[in-house]
């Protein structure tokens, strides 16, 4: 029996996808469930898996067709012997331009600037990926048996028993560690630069930014704030996290807190603007940029202000996690009233991010290093942090910014520990 793989709809607002990636070639035989491709839409970027368990007959659109919703792009037979009738995708009508690896993203979009790609190295599964963090393997040095030259589950589970995998010593990278810088694409002989599409993302990034930097008055304003006591709180508690929630309990939890208190005290800051009428939101759904390998997303959490520190924390993680396995639904990346970036993973101390329309203000949380300070009219050590608040000055005073950013900070240098 033939199966239609369809361009499936992401969101009631989304009409077509564009197909970034095919991870099957035909003649493949698939498993039900199985990643099957890649599309990129303007919410989110997302792997598609088969309807059915068979072989990969025909493919009908390539890499980097756009595609209304619903349409067929590929067929699955269910029936012995399907492989006799596989069909190639068709024919490339121009030379595809070549493709830039992947940059690291250094924080909101207002702070990328290069240009996103896939990565010339072969397809990892998220179970794979799992799998290879669990046992600190490096998936590059095994043969694969997969489509291209892919390592498969049935691969990294054989070598994993082999017992090779013991003398890898690759530790499994943290989510927030800055990605290895990709090399440089490679030039045809004589040539001086190198053309590529801009991907879909990398598109609407471009669009969003350009746009809210037309639209708001953008202000900034930055303070600094002593986080040794969260800091000792965070190292008190991260193993009975790890235990007894299963969570890891990284720094984002308690800027999430910290601005919620400001959030209700300032209500001004978690407002969006239509028309001549400014809009106050009672729920606090707080976006939080997250760095991929091929751009920048950032998802929401609902009613932020509702969640335990636990509660953050795994909410942080999982989409997060889902956010770089491309496992996010769109409405999960929609409908915020606040964000915060955090550019300090990558050891920036502040940046300047741009505002995420229609919101008024955006949160830029700078790196945590130990500087000599004064505090009692002496010299100590603390671990020091900036804050930077980028704010639209039609809705938001520069004073009620500085009280926002003075609420943030107080609540981060006294932390309650009870909230742990």
């Amino acid at each position: 029996m033939r199966v239609d793989v369809v361009m499936p709809q992401m969101g009631e607002s989304i009409a077509e996808g564009t197909i970034t990636r095919w991870m099957k070639a035909p003649g493949d035989a698939v498993q039900r469930d199985e990643p099957l491709f890649e599309i990129s839409t303007d919410k989110v970027d997302a792997e598609i898996p088969s309807p059915a368990t068979g072989t990969l007959v025909e493919i009908r659109n390539r890499e980097g067709e756009t595609v209304p919703v619903n349409q067929v792009v590929a067929v699955v037979e269910t029936e012995a012997g399907a492989a006799a009738s596989v069909a190639s995708p068709p024919p490339l009508a121009t030379a595809t331009p070549p493709v830039l690896p992947a940059a690291p993203v250094r924080a909101l979009a207002g702070l990328a600037g290069r240009d996103e790609a896939r990565s010339a190295a072969p397809f990892l599964s998220p179970v794979v990926r799992k799998i290879a963090d669990e046992h600190g393997v490096d998936p590059s040095r095994i043969p694969g048996t997969g489509a291209g030259g892919r390592v498969t589950k049935k691969d990294i589970l054989g070598y994993v028993a082999s017992g090779a995998a013991s003398t890898i010593h690759t530790a499994p990278s943290p989510p927030s560690a800055e990605a290895a810088v990709p090399a440089g694409p490679s030039f045809p002989p004589g040539a001086r630069e190198t053309r590529v599409s801009m991907t879909p993302m990398r598109k609407k990034i471009a669009a969003h930014m350009v746009e809210s930097r037309r639209i708001s008055a953008h202000v900034h304003s930055v303070f600094e704030v002593d986080m040794s006591r969260v800091v000792k709180l965070r190292e008190k508690n991260v193993e009975a996290y790890a235990e007894r929630h299963e969570v890891r309990l990284t720094f984002m939890p308690f800027f999430l807190k910290a601005a919620c208190d400001a959030l209700r005290a300032f209500p001004i800051a978690n407002t969006s603007l239509e028309g001549d009428e400014i809009v106050y939101h009672k729920d606090l759904n707080i976006g939080i940029a997250v760095a991929l390998e091929w751009g920048l997303i950032v998802p929401v959490i609902r009613n932020a202000d509702e969640l335990s520190i636990a509660g953050l924390a795994r909410k942080v993680n999982d989409l997060a996690d889902r956010a770089r396995t491309k496992k996010l639904n769109p409405d999960e990346v929609h409908g915020g009233t606040f964000t915060i970036t955090n550019f300090g993973i990558f050891g920036g101390q502040f940046g300047l991010p741009i505002i995420s329309q229609p919101q008024v203000a955006i949160l830029g949380t700078g790196g945590i290093e130990k500087r000599p300070v004064v505090v009692d009219d002496a010299i100590a050590i603390r671990s020091m942090m900036y804050l930077a608040l980028s704010f639209d000055h039609r809705v938001v005073d520069g004073a009620v910014a500085d009280q926002f950013l003075r609420t943030v900070k107080r609540s981060l240098e006294g932390f309650d520990e009870s909230l742990l």
